[in-house]
């Protein structure tokens, strides 16, 4: 396989989770990452290539959710032609919750496996070391999708390159999803794009406590879970559909505990 491609389509050979491998295990000493969309249940396919990278910053979007959408509505946000949009600067508050939220809503969807646990543990160690930043731009959805990658220049004469295209930092956008991007080695456009990029951190919201107290407090991740509280959540689960079956009004509700007894016996 090439190692210094310029396209990346993520076909087979070209695959931007490979080209990172490559590049950021090769002395880089600063990883940028602006995005809309970043998935951390994805992050151990990246992390054993940045243990090495000195510093992590991700500035990302917040999404037009359904959160979004009724914070939209309520503010009224218009264009000049009276037109609703989808752009509107958020109190940093909201911009925590609305992150918070998406973070819930990816770990809920999220494989419940010993690699995704490990990748997400391993980024909250690097947040928590000071290795990784993590900001939300919080007046309009961000849609770039921009890494920046600097070189160790004490070890390396190569400054570093800017990759930019389709790809969101999720597994299905490094591996999956046929995406367009491309690779700039010149210094200057690695410059210029680095110059965006403190632009936009500079007015962002740090969302890192924000990162460590949802995951702690509202993901399958909480060590505090105690034991009642899983069984309460297995009997939730095990009987979901007489649930809501029952909350329509379809049927009456009762606990079929002969059943369930037999069921996990």
């Amino acid at each position: 396989m090439h190692t210094d491609l310029t396209f990346f389509t993520n076909e087979e050979g070209s695959s931007l989770l490979d080209r990172f491998r490559v590049t950021l295990e090769n002395n880089t000493r600063f990883f940028d990452v602006l995005v809309g969309y970043f998935r951390t249940s994805g992050f151990f396919h990246l992390y054993k290539s940045l243990e090495k990278v000195e510093k992590i910053r991700i500035l990302v979007g917040i999404n037009a959710n359904k959160q979004t959408r009724e914070l939209l509505t309520r503010a009224g946000a218009k264009t000049k032609s009276g037109a609703e949009q989808l752009t509107l600067k958020f109190s940093h508050k909201e911009t925590k919750d609305a992150f918070a939220d998406e973070v819930t809503g990816e770990m809920e969807a999220s494989e419940d496996n010993i690699n995704v646990e490990s990748g997400v543990r391993k980024f909250l160690e690097f947040i928590k070391s000071g290795k990784l930043e993590i900001r939300a731009y919080p007046s309009q959805s961000i849609h770039a999708k921009v890494y920046i990658i600097r070189k160790d220049t004490a070890k390396s004469e190569d400054y570093g390159r800017v990759i930019t295209g389709s790809s969101n930092f999720t597994y299905s956008g490094l591996n999956e999803n046929l995406e367009f991007n491309v690779e700039l080695k010149d210094s200057r456009d690695v410059k210029f794009a680095l110059e965006k990029f403190e632009t936009l951190w500079q007015d962002s919201v740090d969302i890192a406590d924000k990162y460590i107290e949802t995951i702690n407090n509202r993901t399958w991740l909480n060590d505090t879970i105690t034991p009642y509280e899983l069984y309460l959540k297995f009997l939730y689960e095990y009987f979901k559909e007489r649930i809501n079956k029952a909350q329509r009004g379809q049927r009456p509700f009762c606990w079929p505990i002969g059943q369930l007894t037999k069921k996990i016996s």
